[in-house]
């Protein structure tokens, strides 16, 4: 379920972030165990970040993030992981299709003015992202509704369920 206002920390991480990087294939084994999986998410890109990121912080990228190949469970050890959203000026075409329909948001937006270890405040209601300690930073993000109502009930698969229908 998603929350009209995400608050965290941002984690920062340059372009081209691949599948691969996000879960690792020597691990793919524990895919049938995201749980488990999640412990080792970008461990490649930046190996403490899977024990230090906290519930709802923020995955930010530069370009290109989730490149690839179509690694489904990259998003969903995202997830796992308890992250809010993951940020970027451009994603992946699989990996943002499979993101969303894994209820995993994400918000395309620049991250130019944005510096890892930033708390950020996403306001998803507003589509407008804020600096908790920066009361002139408001930036604002495009975000569809049914993107919102898919990532909200928590995948595509649950959206259909509860409405009963494929109009998306």
């Amino acid at each position: 379920m998603i929350r009209d206002e995400i608050k965290g920390k941002a984690w920062k991480f340059g372009s081209n972030v691949s599948t691969d990087s996000i879960a690792p294939g020597r691990l793919i084994s524990l895919r049938a165990n995201p749980k488990e999986y999640a412990k080792h998410v970008l461990e490649d890109a930046r190996p403490e970040f899977a024990r230090e990121v906290k519930e709802d912080d923020f995955i930010v990228a530069d370009r290109n993030f989730g490149c690839g190949s179509s690694r489904e469970i990259a998003p969903l050890i995202i997830k796992e992981a308890g992250v809010g959203a993951v940020l970027s000026k451009s994603f992946g075409r699989i990996f943002y299709r499979n993101a969303i329909n894994n209820g995993m948001l994400l918000i395309e937006c620049d991250t130019d003015r944005i510096a890892d270890g930033d708390e950020l405040v996403v306001d998803v209601a507003g589509r407008v992202i804020h600096k908790k300690n920066d009361p002139d930073f408001a930036m604002e993000f495009r975000l569809s509704d049914k993107e919102i109502k898919i990532v909200s009930e928590g995948g595509l698969l649950n959206y259909i369920e509860k409405y009963n229908s494929l109009d998306i």
